[in-house]
């Protein structure tokens, strides 16, 4: 595959909705040059994004922007929130998600108004 596949997909940040982003970060991850365990740690990722934009946001709506080819996948979490939550004493999860997003991703971004995290998981196989 030479040319880039965009895909959008559109949820509200309900926790039980979480399956639907995961499973959908596979299947575009699949459209990359990558192994089983970069897919999962895409699977990952994505989960632990969304899990956190449901904390900063509950019930809105997220926007997932998903770029892949052969050589990578790249996922943008949009919110119209003007800001991801911080890390407390008593809800340490965005703390827990910098360090997994940063770890395991290749790049991990947080901006702010609006909120918005972009990530980017290079290929781990040559070609397709």
């Amino acid at each position: 595959m030479s040319n880039a596949t965009h895909i959008a997909l559109t949820v509200a940040c309900e926790p039980h909705l979480a399956r639907i982003v995961r499973m959908t970060a596979a299947n575009v991850a699949t459209l990359s040059s990558m192994s089983v365990e970069r897919v999962e740690d895409i699977r990952m990722a994505a989960e632990e994004a969304f899990i956190y934009a449901c904390d900063t946001a509950p019930g809105e709506d997220l926007v997932i922007d998903f770029d892949a080819d052969a050589d990578h996948v790249a996922m943008v979490f949009q919110l119209s929130a003007p800001a991801f939550a911080e890390p407390s004493e008593d809800d340490p999860t965005a703390a827990y998600v910098d360090l997994i997003l940063g770890s395991v991703c290749d790049v991990y971004e947080k901006h702010e108004a609006p909120a918005r995290l972009a990530l980017d998981m290079k290929a781990d196989v040559d070609g397709i």
